[in-house]
């Protein structure tokens, strides 16, 4: 399994400790940046992140800024991309079991590092269960799919 990451500034601080727990698992990842807490823009990291994810060169991905919404948005604006911002431990479990997010997004500002790295565990091995579950994120991909057309 190879995870993409990516943050801005404001997650850089988490995503240090993201990366750690990642080599201490033997987890590959590979690190689109921001390599330092100078301001940035978090599209630009959870941009290449996603595309990582969508292109298949990565098998997920985890993206971070201060409180995950902007670079959640950011993420799922790439075509493929179910992007989950997730704030305890159900959310980073259903995301995966219910939705089959692809990218897991978090706040540095909302999560504490001990919850984040646990939400990273349930994260990279939950299952998605399929079933009607299926159906339903069929359905979602179908409105992506419609909305490139227009």
């Amino acid at each position: 399994m190879k995870i993409a990451l990516g943050c801005d500034h404001g997650g850089y601080d988490l995503m240090q400790i993201v990366k750690k727990h990642l080599d201490e698992l033997g987890i590959e990842y590979q690190d689109f940046g921001t390599y330092s807490k100078d301001s940035c823009h978090y599209p630009v990291f959870g941009r290449a992140a996603a595309e990582a994810v969508a292109s298949g060169a990565c098998d997920k991905g985890i993206v971070i800024c201060t409180t995950g919404i902007g670079i959640s948005i950011t993420a799922n604006k790439v075509h493929g991309i179910r992007a989950a911002l997730c704030c305890n431990e159900l959310t980073a479990e259903f995301c995966r079991r219910h939705n089959d997010a692809n990218v897991l997004a978090m706040g540095a500002k909302i999560v504490e590092p001990e919850l984040a790295v646990k939400m990273v565990d349930i994260f990279l091995n939950t299952a998605f269960e399929g079933g009607r579950h299926a159906t339903r994120v069929g359905m979602m991909m179908e409105i992506e799919q419609e909305n490139e057309k227009k």
